[in-house]
């Protein structure tokens, strides 16, 4: 059994319903693509939110779709939004621990830290490229804990 359906096992046990083709096995991935994709979103990443270089923005399309309700759609309002926060948080900096990509999605797992004292953020980051252009971006964003029920990380 794939991942894939045994994923989509699990929702049908869970009695959560799936979209339509979410689970659908793909016949066809060009991995020199999607590779590419992923890529261009961890070199963007890393410029924009570690050495806080708005120039990095260049591979963001005009019309990026922001799903983040604090930062609105555009590239020249996520680099306004952007230009703000690294001034008031020159210290800010996201550690990607982990990359993939599939189709024309990339997923980042990231630490993000303000300063060597902050315990930090665990952030998945998910962009869609299109034509080596950043179209969209969703993200899911939880504070690292002080203590935790495990001895796991968040990393």
């Amino acid at each position: 059994m794939t991942l894939g359906k045994s994923l989509f096992a699990l929702v049908i046990l869970a009695g959560v319903a799936a979209p339509a083709g979410a689970f659908a096995e793909s016949a066809s991935r060009d991995l020199k693509v999607e590779e590419a994709n992923r890529k261009l979103v961890v070199e963007f990443y890393d410029r924009f939110f570690n050495k806080h270089d708005l120039e990095a923005a260049s591979v963001v399309a005009d019309d990026y779709r922001q799903h983040n309700p604090q930062v609105p759609d555009g590239k020249k309002p996520l680099i306004s939004f952007f230009s703000g926060f690294f001034k008031d948080n020159a210290q800010s900096k996201a550690e990607i621990v982990r990359s993939a990509a599939d189709g024309d999605l990339v997923w980042l797992h990231v630490h993000a830290t303000n300063g060597a004292d902050d315990r930090g953020q665990a952030i998945v980051d998910i962009f869609r490229v299109k034509d080596g252009k950043i179209v969209e971006h969703w993200d899911v964003i939880q504070a690292v804990p002080s203590e935790a029920a495990n001895k796991n990380t968040m990393f």
